[in-house]
């Protein structure tokens, strides 16, 4: 087991936690979370030790999951994409009021720069607004070796932790040194029931508790041996947090002060050491301005604090070694020469996809209709906004499709359709679609069925061969419940259910079930290879 491995950030934050006495990984795919939860599934001592690894159907299964495991004295890992934080919230932030038994672990990894995602936020945010615990390697040797801190972090604390990665970090490799791996924890249910149980009587005092723990994760912060002082005598002084550590090291033009942060709250004490012995003080983080606004309201409006608030780093996307140069006072391209310019190559749905065959059915149906909106969602097909096919008026976030259609509706658009994928509607558009049946609403959903979460890499989808009982069970009614296969053969029969359905004036679902072409593609493959 011991020795040297090269290891994705990703998978090196799998391994860290798998030898970390790992007992189950709740997740559901998201770029570029995906990586964790696969490394897991696909390693010999993880299926050796039973440990369990499907795909949950959100984010928020997936931390209530969690939950239980630790509840019942075992480690868990729960991974998801930064807005992925959105959605298990609740369950998120009352973990911090309960507590927990055994180790919980959640990981965010945020997307600066917006790769694969429909904002930038920040997941520090989150940790703080719990009152946890926030880990953020720098590296994939602390991504592995993070891991077994956090589960001891979180066992003797009683709190979740969060642990933040950046798409950088997750998606880059390098040579990690691994241990042994631990054993996992005995099954041990917790008795404390006044934890657990958040009636309000409960909750105020879970949440006094809280409270009082703020001064000790304080000095566990300033003690870690991620936070580092490095005196230089300076008169910059750098706070470094995560990865930009490494930018900051690579693009230094001379030895200046600096701090790393990479375990939060932040390190009050040695802020204000930094401080002293600087006569400015530069913050540099991938993500948004989280410590650098704590820095200054720490240090108050006299001393000279800069980073991205005041332009001297860029406000948004992801640092590298240049603009951190830049900012340290080295001219551009100092670190790394300008890339020549590359036309660019928009993203486009594969050929022979059958969302492909939709789009032209749709767009063909509703020419006729100049009033038409149409709403997409998260996946794959929401490429379908794109040249040739230009087909869908909004993305906004999970499940979204539904509900903003049927808003529409109740405002007098029509047709007013929507567009949503398989897994995202077992994700999130059950409830939205009950909320249309129970209206009536005016709507023609389209769930486009691809038997696979096909954006990320195509791992399994929750509802697969159970969607039309699932609509049936909401409400929709069987005349207006209809499967199609989306082929060029079959398209005078989808245009003709489409016409028909925009038409009647209330909730009818259209489901397109075609496997998709990477997937299929992937299992001949093994098919042939097995052979």
């Amino acid at each position: 087991m011991k020795g040297k491995r090269l290891l994705l950030g990703d998978e090196a934050i799998a391994l860290g936690a798998l030898h970390a006495g790992l007992s189950g990984v709740y997740a559901y795919p998201g770029t570029p979370s995906t990586e964790i939860t696969e490394y897991i599934q696909g390693d010999a001592l993880a299926r050796e030790r039973g440990v369990r690894s499907r795909w949950c159907t959100n984010e928020k299964t997936a931390m209530e999951a969690a939950l239980g495991m630790s509840y019942a004295g075992k480690r868990a890992l729960v991974c998801m994409k930064h807005v992925g934080m959105n959605v298990c919230a609740d369950a998120f932030v009352n973990a911090g009021i309960t507590g927990v038994k055994g180790g919980l672990v959640v990981v965010a990894a945020d997307d600066p720069s917006m790769h694969s995602s429909q904002n930038e936020q920040d997941s520090r945010f989150y940790g703080k607004f719990a009152l946890i615990p926030i880990l953020e390697p720098s590296d994939q040797q602390e991504c592995y070796d993070m891991m077994a801190d956090a589960f001891r972090l979180s066992e003797e604390v009683r709190l979740p932790v969060l642990v933040r990665m950046v798409t950088r970090l997750a998606h880059s490799r390098a040579a990690v040194e691994v241990g042994e791996p631990l054993p996992q924890n005995g099954l041990a249910p917790d008795s404390e029931r006044g934890r657990w149980v958040l009636l309000p009587g409960n909750a105020k005092r879970q949440y006094a508790a809280l409270i009082a723990k703020q001064p000790e994760l304080l000095q566990r912060s300033v003690d870690s041996s991620h936070n580092v002082l490095e005196h230089r005598g300076s008169a910059l002084g750098v706070i470094a947090c995560g990865i930009a550590y490494n930018y900051v090291r690579e693009a230094l033009p001379q030895e200046v002060s600096i701090l790393k942060v990479s375990q939060y709250p932040l390190p009050e004490s040695l802020v204000r050491e930094l401080a002293g012995a600087s006569q400015e003080i530069l913050v540099v983080e991938d993500g948004q301005p989280f410590a650098e606004e704590q820095v200054r309201g720490l240090l108050g409006p006299e001393y000279p604090v800069s980073g991205r608030l005041d332009g001297r780093l860029p406000r948004t996307g992801e640092l590298n070694p240049d603009n951190v140069a830049v900012a340290l006072g080295e001219p551009a391209g100092a670190v790394h020469a300008p890339a020549h310019s590359l036309a660019p190559r928009p993203p486009q749905l594969c050929q022979g996809c059958g969302h492909r065959d939709v789009y032209t059915a749709l767009n063909q149906v509703l020419a006729d209709y100049p009033t038409a909106r149409v709403f997409g969602d998260i996946g794959c097909y929401t490429l379908g906004a794109l040249p040739p096919f230009r087909a869908i008026d909004s993305c906004v976030d999970m499940g979204a499709s539904i509900t903003m259609a049927k808003g529409a509706a109740d405002a007098g658009v029509h047709p007013a359709v929507a567009v949503i994928g398989d897994s995202t509607f077992t994700h999130s558009g059950m409830t939205s679609l009950l909320d249309a049946v129970n209206d009536n609403a005016a709507i023609t959903v389209i769930l486009s069925d691809n038997l696979t979460t096909a954006m990320t890499g195509g791992q399994d989808s929750a509802g697969t061969h159970k969607f039309e009982a699932i609509c049936l069970a909401l409400g929709v009614e069987r005349e207006h419940l209809h499967v199609v296969v989306p082929l060029p053969k079959n398209m005078e029969e989808i245009t003709r259910i489409i016409r028909e359905e925009t038409e009647y004036l209330g909730v009818s679902v259209i489901i397109p079930q075609r496997e998709c072409m990477q997937t299929l593609a992937r299992k001949n493959r093994q098919k042939k290879a097995a052979q």
